[in-house]
This record gives structure tokens, sequence and C-alpha cells, in this order.
């Protein structure tokens, strides 16, 4: 492994980390020792490194990186996570000690403000140097439905100005905004979500009104978890049979298999407990026609 340091006038000084064979955490190790010692104290002028660990909750197999992780921590390297709650569980399982650096430095990022929200849109609108105008009533609406995710502000914002392209017009009004909405519910909005929910569902009409009946559950909230919500299977039991939706347990199964999404996740710490996967998936399938 190779630090590549230049100088002032153009010169290249090479630092060589030395790499142990069939030994990739100490490989690693001297790795990040010289990238410290050479690039971030002598050429950076910083005291030390911190590594980000972005989408974490994408990676199927966490198993060893606790251990990784502890063993590699020290004064001048430092790691950030960046995932779900159920990340920390996986890291905790893995090596029982990660769980004091994790109640010392966990930060919890909540849902976005509205006033914070609707500066997305305004710098979109900024950005456009005044070509483009949303009304205000319209900024309201993408936001609440957006419930505090910027990346669905984004798409539903995105959606909004190619609908008023299309329609010769640089105002987001109600008329425009409305005719999105019925692009989402009718499924031609999004087509990376709308896959995602055409597998999920099926060709099962009771898998799929059982898919709104928990999106649209109210959110059970803890510290790890209020970014995407947990529900609850009891709580949807009689909504089920209310709405004459049969075979619930068999149609659950699913919602929860990796070969058709999944869509949710099961919470270890009791039964009937689940979480969705995607917190965006869950806003679309509220907007979602049925």
């Amino acid at each position: 492994m190779k630090v590549v340091n230049w100088g002032a006038k153009g010169i290249e000084s090479t630092k060589y980390a030395k790499v142990v064979p069939d030994d990739t955490v100490q490989t690693f190790r001297n790795f990040l020792s010289s990238i410290v010692q050479h690039q971030v104290k002598k050429r950076m002028k910083r005291d030390g490194l911190l590594i980000l660990l972005d989408e974490f909750d994408v990676l199927a197999n966490k198993k060893g990186l606790g251990s990784l992780i502890k063993s590699l921590s020290s004064k001048d390297v430092k790691f950030a996570i960046c995932g779900i709650g159920q990340d920390l569980t996986d890291l905790i399982e893995d090596h029982a000690s990660v769980e004091r650096l994790l109640e010392q430095g966990a930060i919890h990022v909540r849902p976005m403000p509205e006033p914070e929200a609707l500066a997305v849109l305004d710098k979109a609108e900024e950005l456009y140097q005044g070509e483009l105008k949303f009304d205000l009533d319209v900024k309201r609406d993408i936001v609440d439905v957006s419930q505090g995710y910027p990346y669905f502000v984004q798409m539903i914002g995105k959606s909004c100005v190619t609908k008023a392209s299309q329609s010769k017009t640089n105002r987001v009004d109600t008329e425009i905004y409305q005719a999105v909405l019925g692009d989402i519910k009718n499924g031609v909005a999004f087509p990376t979500l709308e896959s995602a929910y055409q597998r999920a569902i099926g060709t099962s009409e009771n898998r799929q009104m059982l898919l709104h009946l928990l999106a649209e559950q109210t959110e059970q909230k803890t510290l790890f978890h209020e970014d995407v919500g947990r529900i609850f299977l009891k709580h949807a039991r009689q909504d089920a049979e209310d709405f004459n939706v049969d075979y619930l347990d068999q149609n659950l199964p699913r919602l929860l298999d990796s070969k058709y999404g999944p869509v949710l996740r099961r919470i270890p710490e009791g039964q009937g407990i689940y979480e969705f996967n995607n917190p965006v998936f869950r806003l679309y399938v509220r907007l979602r026609a049925f």
C-alpha cells in the first residue's frame, strides 16, 4: 500500500505501509498508521483521521466489523458510522464492548424540521434565478407529506419542476402539484419505488392492503428508531378485520423476504414488532393508490 505526498515543488515522496500476508486487519492497521503519520499529521497538519462509513445499513454482512472498529480505534483514528438503529445492535452483537463507545458517541439524526425542509425548495428557486416559483401552500404540502425526509422533498420537487416544464409554465401551483400527486398515486412518478412496491405486493390484493395498513400505522418512536418508526402487527390486525383483509399472517412473510425487497425488518426486542427498511418507501406507500 502506498501513500503519496506531493511536495511544494511537485516532487513526489512515497511511504509504504507493510503488507502482512494473510492478515488483512494488520495490513489495514499498518496502512492507517502510515496515512496518519505521513498524510494527516505531516502534510495536512491535523491531529487525527476520521473514517466515515456511510450507508452502513446496506452492508449485508457486518460480521467482524465491530471487532475491527474496536481494534483500530485510537486517539489518532476514529470511526463514524452512518446507518440505522439496527446497525447498532449488529455491532454490539459482534463486539460487546462496542456498546460503551456507542453510548458515548451516538448522535441521532432526526427528520429535518419544517423550516429546513422548506429551505430545500427555497434553494431550488434560488438556483433557477427567478425562472421558477413554488407557491407557498405547495411548498408546505410537499414538506408535510415528506415528513422531514429531504430526499423525498427533492424527489417531489423535481417531479413538480418537470411537470411545470411540460405544461410550459414556470410556476408550480396547486394544479401542477396535484398532477404530480396523481402520477405518484398511479405509480408512474418514481419507477424505482414503484418497482419495490410491485415486488412487495406481488399479485395479492390482501398483501397490498396489509402493506398500506402498516404504512399508515402511527409510528412508535424510540431514540435510535425515530427515523424509521416501529410498527406493531397486533395494531394492524383490527384494521385488517375492518377492511376484510384475510390471511394476514400468510401475507406478511413476503414483505420480510429478501427476494422481494425486503420492505420490512423484524425488531428482535419483541414479538410482532417491525420497521420499514426504507422510510421514504413508507411515505411512498402512503401516497400510492390501492
